[in-house]
């Protein structure tokens, strides 16, 4: 199973301007822990569901989320977001890393300790880089299962910086999330 990801295979529905447009607007009032809006609807543990009704949608849109500082490095962080799309066809894995990480290394996973691969960063916003993958059921279930995810983001070629998240609560949060 991979983790890589082009944004030229995403499915259509995930490519449309309008979900794309809705996607930015949750990902930027989402990013920041500080500054997340949006109403906590539901709390799964070390995870939140998180909604809000970004201007020009029919209704409201939630995520997934959990944000997290790396353990020796305060000013390093990442947000993860977890989405479906309105079709509940495909499951987007999202994660806003902090400006400055290298973006041709883009953003490696590993789930308990074990390597799931790397994905890369499709854009940068005003407070981050975003990596995104459309989740296959493997993924899912391994996420479900495991017990930490760390995800991997480097300064330099060299210098890989693992940022721990607790998968506590992932499945029943997954599960809640319409």
């Amino acid at each position: 199973m991979g983790f890589m990801l082009s944004v030229d295979i995403l499915p259509r529905s995930v490519r449309a301007p309008g979900f794309l447009a809705l996607a930015f607007v949750l990902l930027c009032a989402f990013a920041a822990p500080a500054s997340a809006q949006g109403t906590v609807k539901q709390v799964f543990n070390d995870w939140q569901i998180r909604c809000d009704t970004p201007p020009g949608a029919q209704g409201e849109q939630c995520v997934l989320l959990q944000s997290v500082q790396a353990e020796d490095r305060p000013n390093v962080g990442l947000t993860v977001i977890i989405l479906k799309t309105a079709d509940q066809k495909s499951r987007l894995l999202r994660v806003l890393a902090p400006l400055g990480v290298l973006i041709p290394s883009g953003l490696g996973l590993k789930i308990d300790d074990v390597d799931v691969g790397r994905a890369g960063f499709v854009r940068c916003l005003p407070n981050g880089c975003v990596a995104e993958v459309v989740m296959d059921d493997t993924l899912i279930g391994r996420l479900r299962q495991g017990k930490q995810a760390t995800f991997i983001i480097f300064q330099t070629p060299e210098e890989g910086i693992g940022i721990p998240l607790s998968l506590n609560g992932f499945g029943p949060g997954f599960d809640a999330l319409k």
